[in-house]
């Protein structure tokens, strides 16, 4: 592996046409992904990738703003999660980005279902992968209280997928046990840099969120785990370090985060 993208989306209909050779580009230059689900069917799929692929690992679990009301079905999840390929739960967490209609039953569904992953990933010993949109306080608060000795399991762990916070919200999810990963947008947004430069590079993941988001210079079009290298590039850029260090730590990251 030269590269590891610890976020794309794999299984979604972008990639029904032309999967195999999206995968055989991967294996030719080197570069592994986790296949995130965002439900309970893209989440079968995700591991099926994964268990026909070397280079690709699985991550099941129920996006926070759900798919016509879903819920995480701890039955049906500890079938998928038996399989060895499956590295990470999520990508669950809290999104208030879009809140419409009844607002505070939406929040405690999000808040319940986001509850349950935390604990599913505690009973079977694997990082969350994160998605916070516009709710960084309320989940800190959930979080932390899993932080206590008194929790069943101890600590919880993972990281926060596709970062877009303040550096002060980031220093605070590092404290908790968390690392902090950037996509494509860095390569055209500056308002992650600050972030950027002034956490610790042992905490910081590239992902490209494939298919959304392409970095520059395949912006506007389909966004494949290859481009993550364009990630790793401005992640060196903006912190003034050498490339081939920042790759081998990131790579590093990605291997001791997610067991991989």
């Amino acid at each position: 592996m030269n590269y590891i993208d610890i976020h794309s989306h794999l299984s979604f209909a972008d990639y029904k046409q032309d999967l195999v050779s999206v995968i055989e580009k991967m294996k030719s230059e080197g570069v592994s992904t986790i296949c995130v689900g965002s439900d309970y069917e893209s989440s079968k799929d995700s591991v099926e990738i994964a268990e026909k692929n070397e280079n690709i690992f699985a991550c099941i679990g129920l996006h926070p703003t759900g798919k016509d009301g879903e819920i995480f079905d701890e039955k049906k999840y500890e079938e998928l999660v038996k399989s060895p390929k499956v590295v990470s739960i999520g990508e669950c967490g809290l999104d208030y980005f879009r809140l419409a209609g009844n607002i505070v039953e939406q929040k405690k569904y999000q808040k319940k279902e986001f509850i349950k992953q935390i604990e599913f990933a505690i009973k079977y010993d694997k990082p969350l992968m994160l998605h916070i949109r516009d709710a960084y306080e309320d989940a800190y608060e959930i979080l932390k209280k899993y932080n206590l000795p008194a929790q069943a399991g101890g600590k919880v762990r993972g990281n926060m997928h596709f970062f877009a916070g303040s550096l002060e919200w980031a220093k605070k999810f590092i404290d908790l046990g968390f690392t902090i990963s950037f996509t494509g947008v860095i390569t055209f947004a500056r308002q992650y840099d600050e972030v950027i430069k002034n956490i610790p590079l042992n905490k910081i993941h590239a992902e490209t969120d494939a298919p959304f988001v392409a970095p520059i210079p395949y912006r506007g079009k389909r966004n494949e785990p290859t481009y993550v290298v364009e990630v790793v590039k401005k992640i060196a850029e903006i912190r003034g370090e050498d490339f081939e260090k920042v790759r081998l730590q990131l790579l590093e990251n990605a291997k001791r985060v997610f067991s991989i």
